[in-house]
């Protein structure tokens, strides 16, 4: 029977099982065995990963035609007026990428979240907020280049949900088994396979490329594959 985990990935951390140029992986975790991430966060975010050894969830929830809503927080510097966040919800220029439209808010109240290592430096002079923005595409590094597009830097960037599945109850590090009944989330049945190696003759290595993945996930490239 596949597996299901929802695991809570701390900061600095890999979303991959091997060990990279000294970073910390997936493997200390104590993760069941087989089981690999569908989706991946850069090693300088947090919050939410689903790992499975559900092939054809993976293909599914990898393939960008599927609409999926992922939800983060994101602490900015500064904080952003109504029109700020207005570029945001409507979609923006991000280098040679127009954003679809999202969800953003400034959270109120602010939340409570899980001390970082290492802390988010402070400036005594400058008001730090958290906000909210739920997007359902997934590029390289995009809330970074969304918030950077209107003058406030992320400073800390955790996700909270992915579809329906959230990261309520975990703290960093910690996991739990779900079952398959608890995605409540349909893919596209009539879309295409995502971006395919033969298409692209000289690919960006992406973390699927790496030991361990198996082979139905090396078909994507990295913006496929962008928590």
């Amino acid at each position: 029977m596949p597996r299901y985990v929802l695991f809570h990935k701390p900061y600095g951390v890999l979303s991959q099982f091997t060990p990279e140029d000294g970073a910390r992986s997936l493997a200390e975790f104590d993760l069941p065995s087989g089981i690999y991430p569908a989706g991946r966060l850069d090693k300088d975010s947090e919050g939410l990963l689903l790992l499975t050894d559900d092939g054809p969830l993976i293909e599914q929830l990898l393939n960008p035609r599927n609409a999926k809503p992922k939800t983060y927080w994101a602490l900015v510097e500064r904080v952003p007026d109504e029109a700020a966040l207005q570029r945001l919800r409507s979609g923006l220029r991000i280098e040679d990428y127009q954003t679809r439209p999202c969800q953003a808010k400034i959270l109120a109240p602010q939340p409570e979240v899980p001390p970082r290592t290492p802390p988010v430096r402070v400036r005594k002079t400058v008001q730090d907020v958290w906000l909210e923005i739920t997007l359902v595409e997934g590029k390289n590094r995009q809330v970074r280049k969304m918030t950077a597009a209107i003058g406030h830097p992320t400073l800390r960037l955790v996700r909270q949900s992915l579809a329906n599945l959230s990261l309520a109850g975990l703290l960093p590090g910690q996991w739990r088994e779900i079952a398959r009944a608890d995605i409540a989330w349909q893919p596209d049945t009539g879309s295409k396979p995502a971006c395919s190696r033969p298409n692209n003759p000289k690919p960006r290595r992406s973390i699927v490329d790496s030991p361990g993945f198996p082979r139905t996930m090396r078909g994507f490239c990295s913006s496929c594959l962008a928590g």
